[in-house]
Formats: structure tokens, sequence, C-alpha cells
């Protein structure tokens, strides 16, 4: 049976023939050895197979180098915000630890998963957390909430100007010609209150205020369907809607129904995420810049671990309108 162990510098000098001090100072690239040393070294660690240990390296100075990040499994935006994390991160010498909420793994328990792998800092996509839980966590290590917003000096928050996206939503409906459009909420998801108050704004500012209709919704499939269920009841020409899974679920009810989208209704999402981009589904939504919220999420917490000045809390980054063929003009009358 083949010997799966992990490699070690041991035996990296055994096959080398050489002293384990010597290949530690090559897998080092520290002066002392040979050009000829250091090739049989390298020929030694590549045959077998041999990774060196930096994390253990760096946890024995005292460092981890590590950025936790908490992120919900069943949010497919979240995914995206995790692969723009990882490109941030990639040059800047840190690395980013994962831990996941789950239906049977909440937020507290995956934050003290990082807090016991020593992350230096911890990157927090929505949390769900109480801002006074948020706040006892960023007396311990830099907490960046991406996604949302937590109004405590304590944490630094890094989100998308979500009023004004959901304006840009409303607005380019009224731009087609709709005037009777629903919004379908996110109740208290992060992000859910700045999202009425754009909508609502948005159709005070258009003088659209008697046809201001706010449906109970939330951040899954089937929140979205029991929304659509209610909004047929009396169906708008247009809907916005808190995300893009949530509107998925009103697009599966009202294709069921027979209402056809666009021609009867226009439907808009929220955060551009992987599911909005399919092509069976092509659907008008909000995007949230995610190269630059996690960019600028990385390069906050790496601030904050290495003292390095900060100029303002909070960040808020704007939205675009991303146009697809969920919506159009509304029917003539």
């Amino acid at each position: 049976m083949r010997d799966e162990r992990r490699a070690t510098l041991t035996d990296v000098a055994t096959r080398a023939g050489v002293s384990k001090s010597l290949v530690s100072l090559v897998m080092r690239d520290e002066p002392g050895a040979s050009a000829e040393t250091r090739r049989r070294v390298l020929d030694a660690a590549e045959q077998l197979g041999y990774q060196p240990d930096s994390r253990a390296r760096l946890l024995r100075s005292g460092r981890s180098r590590l950025l936790g990040v908490v992120f919900g499994l069943q949010h497919p935006f979240h995914a995206d915000l995790v692969t723009g994390l990882y490109a941030a991160a990639r040059e800047t010498g840190y690395e980013i630890a994962l831990s996941a909420v789950t239906p049977g793994r909440g937020e507290s328990e995956a934050v003290t998963g990082l807090l016991q792998d020593r992350c230096e800092a911890l990157i927090l996509l929505g949390p769900q957390s109480s801002t006074a839980s948020l706040a006892r966590l960023a007396t311990r290590m830099p907490v960046v909430a991406l996604a949302r917003p937590v109004r405590d000096n304590g944490v630094d928050v890094i989100r998308s100007a979500d009023a004004e996206g959901l304006a840009l939503a409303v607005e380019h409906l009224i731009g087609l010609g709709h005037r009777e459009i629903t919004h379908i909420d996110g109740g208290r998801a992060p992000g859910a209150a700045d999202r009425r108050r754009g909508y609502r704004s948005a159709m005070r500012r258009h003088g659209l205020t008697e046809h201001e209709r706010i449906v109970p919704g939330g951040l899954t499939e089937s929140e979205g369907a029991a929304a659509a269920r209610t909004l047929l009841e009396n169906p708008p020409t247009a809907v916005t809607v808190f995300n893009d899974r949530c509107a998925l679920g009103v697009l599966d009810v009202v294709a069921r129904s027979g209402v056809g989208v666009p021609h009867d209704l226009s439907v808009v999402g929220y955060d551009d995420s992987s599911l909005a981009r399919l092509a069976h589904v092509d659907l008008t939504t909000i995007a949230q810049d995610v190269a630059v919220l996690t960019r600028l999420a990385v390069t906050r917490a790496i601030h904050r671990v290495e003292g390095a000045p900060i100029d303002r809390r909070e960040i808020v980054v704007p939205p675009r309108l991303v146009v697809r063929g969920t919506t159009a003009a509304p029917p003539r009358p």
C-alpha cells in the first residue's frame, strides 16, 4: 500500500544526501548552500512532493496572515464575493480561511471556528449578528462587515449604495412606461431597509405614491414564490425584488400562472449573482461591484492588522443597472 503521509524536511534531506538544516536553508531561499546542493535539494523535494508548511512557520513567529471569511453557503451572491476575496488577497501575502453558515451551523459557530484558526482579521459577508455582537467581536480583532451597514465605530463597513440601487431599478421601469410598480421586500435581511427606502423615494419623486406597494418576501426562492402568489391576486405591471434568488421564485410562480415575463410583468432582481446570468433566467438586475467591494474589504482588513491609517470607517460603492430580458414596456390597455 502506498505511503500517503506528507513528506518532511527529513525525507528531503535523506533523498538529497544532505543535512536537514541545509534543506531548511534552501527552502527558505537563504544563502549557505552551493548551486549544486540547491539543485539536488529542490529535485528531491519535487520527487517527494514536498510542500513547505508556511502556516506552521508563521504561527511560530506569532503570525498567521489569515483573513477569516464568514459566508452563507446557500447564498449564490456570497459565492461571487468569496471568489472576489480570493482574487483580491492573491498578491497580498495573506490567505483566506473560510467558515460557512448553514441551516445547521449559525454565524456564531462559524466565527468561533475562525478564531480557533488564529485568523488576524474577520470579513463577514452580510452578517446577521446584532450590532452589539459585532461590536464585541471587534474589540478582539479587526472586523469588516461586507454588504451590510453597521452603526458602530469599531466595525469597518464596505457596502453597496442599496437605496441608490433600488432607485435605479425603479427609474428603469418608469423609463419603460411603468407606473404600477411593486417592491418585494427582504424583511430584516442586510440591505433590505435601504432598498425599501430607495423604492419609496423613487416612487414619490415621480409622483407615484398612490402606486406604492410593498409585499413581504425574503432571501430565498420559496419566499419569492410566496410573495408572487400574493402579488398575482392584484398584479402590477412591474416588480422590483430584494435579491436575485427571491426573484427566481417569483419568475417560477409567474410562469406557472400563465403570466408572461416581460410582456405582462417586468421583473428586476438585485445582486447580479450567477443565477441572474444564466441564459434561461436572463434577469434584469442591479449589479453590486464585486471586484471593488472585495478589494476594499481585503485592503481594509490588512490595514487594520498592520496599523495603517484609516480615513473613514465606512465605504459605500455605487451599484449599476444590468438590463437583460425580464423587463419591457408595460402591456397596452
